[in-house]
């Protein structure tokens, strides 16, 4: 199913608004209410769309915050059949304590079209190359830097790798010291750092690590636009876990999933930017307008660019 153009701008506003009403919010510590403005302002402007959409990837399922709960009905019911992928706060603390790189992400496809994620962690890792066997899930550290090194034509001292600062990665992050590449230790965002590889100006070549998997299933719906590389594979520590995910349909809890597993058909992808980080900057308040910058990408029309837009204030 091909998205119509329409779309574009209607997803906008749903995530713009949604960084807006989150804004308000930026600097007070209180995570959950800042979460919760987005998600209420998600969920209204998604029934204003001529729509019968399904939220396919919710959050707050691991944290208990607001939900837009998987498998909720949005829209007037009376257009195509979307499954809709949402974060609408990603990077918590980031927006609590007026940090860098909060975001509101949102993803739209046909239905079908986006992988049913379950709320535990992935694996994964991207980059921004167009053939397989380069870099892998499966490879090691060391392969994976070196192939990239000879696909990019540069030395590990010219390689920069994203990772979440965690301390499930020490043995990672100690690995890529020793090669000698650059290190980007991001403390939250893993939507944001994934997509990092997407464009030299970021200055990433290489993300991986294990994240959240809905945050997987959202980086690659954009990273299929850019032509990029992506592969992830859940994590299921708990029974509890696998109980969850056979309901949703998945059988191989060792699956190694390719990007074009993930997402199947055409989408529609925005990020707003609530906090200025590496990929956006954040909301600016202006009497009673607000300017959002968002990056937007729609597979099928080959848009993939940032937007900044003046709205008024509702």
């Amino acid at each position: 199913m091909i998205l119509e153009k329409k779309f574009e701008d209607l997803i906008l506003t749903v995530s713009s608004r949604a960084a807006l009403c989150s804004s308000y919010f930026v600097g007070k510590k209180d995570k959950k209410a800042a979460d919760k403005a987005a998600v209420d302002s998600m969920r209204i402007e998604l029934n204003k769309i001529d729509m019968d959409g399904e939220i396919v990837i919710g959050e707050g399922e691991l944290d208990k915050a607001p939900m837009l709960y998987i498998g909720e009905k949005l829209g007037s019911k009376k257009g195509p059949k979307l499954d809709i992928a949402v974060d609408p706060l990603e990077g918590t603390n980031f927006a609590a304590n007026n940090l860098p790189g909060a975001l509101s992400v949102i993803a739209v496809s046909g239905r079908s079209n986006l992988f049913n994620a379950p709320e535990t962690y992935m694996n994964k890792i991207s980059a921004k190359v167009s053939e397989k066997g380069v870099v892998d899930l499966d490879f090691t550290i060391k392969d994976n830097i070196y192939n990239l090194c000879d696909y990019k034509s540069k030395k590990p001292k010219d390689i920069t790798t994203c990772i979440l600062d965690r301390p499930r990665h020490k043995k990672i992050i100690e690995d890529l010291k020793k090669i000698g590449v650059n290190l980007k230790l991001i403390t939250d965002g893993d939507v944001s750092g994934a997509l990092l590889v997407t464009d030299e100006k970021y200055g990433v070549d290489l993300f991986l690590g294990i994240g959240g998997g809905p945050e997987g299933v959202l980086a690659a719906s954009a990273l299929d636009s850019f032509n990029c590389f992506f592969q992830g594979r859940f994590l299921f520590e708990t029974n509890d876990d696998k109980e969850r995910a056979k309901k949703m349909g998945i059988k191989d809890f060792n699956k190694k999933y390719q990007l074009d597993e993930i997402v199947t058909g055409d989408s529609i992808f925005c990020a707003t930017g609530i906090t200025t980080g590496d990929l956006v900057s954040g909301i600016e308040l202006i009497n009673n307008e607000f300017i959002s910058e968002t990056l937007i990408t729609h597979k099928s029309t080959g848009l993939k660019k940032i937007i900044r837009k003046k709205q008024k204030i509702e």
